[in-house]
């Protein structure tokens, strides 16, 4: 039976805010990993306000020169606000560990997801279960550094 986009919602809503919540109690000092992954704050700009947006992210990859997002949105039949975002304003920044850096953010093509996917679900397989949960096929953001 497919999880309803109401529940997904409250669910997104609530990993959100009780991160934002548990970094403000603890300095920011926790949490360090989620579900083991990186924790990590995306800046978008608004497609429709052009106002920066922030939102609590995992990334199940890591890397000094590679960041990648999975815009799963927990299975919800729609892309995550700040998925929309970045694909109409890519330049986006990260926060990790307290620092803030540029990146651009792009769609992984069929081949390069096909490639992830395995270590994504590795790290962390309740994507699996989000895609099994939606229509839509999820995309997977590869950030990489911006050029000075």
């Amino acid at each position: 039976m497919r999880t309803p986009d109401p529940v997904i919602a409250a669910g997104a809503w609530a990993l959100e805010h009780g991160h934002r919540a548990l970094l403000a109690i603890t300095g920011g000092r926790f949490p360090k990993k989620m579900l083991g992954m990186q924790p990590l704050e995306l800046h978008t700009i608004g497609r429709k306000t052009g106002e920066r947006r922030s939102t609590m992210l995992t990334a199940p990859i890591c890397e000094p020169e590679r960041v990648v997002l999975v815009a799963s949105y927990g299975g919800s039949t729609d892309h995550p606000a700040w998925y929309k975002n970045l694909v109409a304003e890519p330049r986006v920044e990260l926060t990790i560990d307290g620092v803030t850096r540029p990146f651009v953010a792009t769609t992984a093509a069929p081949d390069e997801k096909a490639e992830l996917w395995p270590t994504i679900v590795a790290a962390y397989k309740g994507y699996d279960g989000y895609q099994r949960n939606t229509e839509r096929d999820i995309p997977v953001v590869v950030c990489t550094p911006a050029e000075p």
